[in-house]
């Protein structure tokens, strides 16, 4: 099934270049574009049916962050700006799946179309894709800077109030997130919330005993709602 966009630029060449790219991927159809946020939003208040939409930060009156707001369910959406400086605050949106600095290449709109293949699209719903890609890295901001993290290197994720703490073959990693978030950019045939603190990577699993698990040095409580999706996912003999 063809994924439905939008673009949103008041930049007539930008989305004419947005547009031809989109027509090189079968899977896309450009429902509509549009100069200004003003008039998307209209058009959003009647057609439900949009996975993507291609928006541009900086726009006359009505900034790119500004469209975001105003959206109670937005589907996925990738920011197309000149401007380099707002890339840790787009990340502050659930719905921001990347950030393409213009001028926009074709194979850097690939990169962009496997991330929105793997968390799924939304149509303005909640529902996330069991889909896969190869994208192994995910970008946490700490201190200000997008850190890189290898995904199958996690082996942990736990909650500590308004942070989580990420834990990976090679370093700790104390995030500004909830673990809800975090699950979302996780592939989901690995990582399993197995407590309502933790998160686990299954391939790291050493041992399980009663309602623990034990992963490195780590004993991680497994709650009785989840144990059962725990066991689904091993190979026992």
């Amino acid at each position: 099934m063809k994924k439905r966009c939008l673009i949103i630029d008041d930049d007539t060449a930008a989305r004419l270049i947005i547009k031809k790219i989109c027509s090189d991927f079968s899977e896309l159809e450009v429902v509509e574009e549009f100069s200004n946020a003003i008039d998307a939003i209209k058009f959003l208040n009647t057609e439900k049916t949009i996975d993507i939409i291609f928006l541009d930060i900086h726009m006359p009156s009505f900034s790119g962050f500004d469209f975001i707001q105003t959206l109670k369910s937005p589907p996925q959406i990738v920011l197309t700006t000149s401007d380099k400086n707002f890339a840790l605050d787009a990340f502050e949106y659930d719905c921001v799946v990347d950030y393409l600095v213009k001028p926009i290449t074709k194979e850097r709109f690939e990169k962009s179309l496997k991330k929105l293949s793997k968390i799924g699209v939304n149509s303005n719903s909640e529902n996330i894709s069991d889909s896969e890609d190869t994208t192994n890295d995910l970008y946490v901001n700490i201190d200000r800077r997008l850190v890189k993290i290898n995904i199958p290197d996690i082996y942990v994720i736990e909650a500590k109030g308004d942070y989580v703490r990420i834990k990976t073959e090679s370093k700790n990693h104390i995030v500004h997130s909830t673990l809800k978030k975090v699950e979302e950019k996780l592939p989901k045939s690995i990582f399993l919330k197995v407590h309502r603190s933790y998160i686990i990577n299954t391939n790291k699993i050493i041992d399980i005993e009663d309602n623990s698990i034990l992963i490195k040095q780590d004993v991680i409580p497994v709650s009785r709602a989840n144990r059962s999706e725990l066991m689904k996912r091993l190979n026992l003999l």
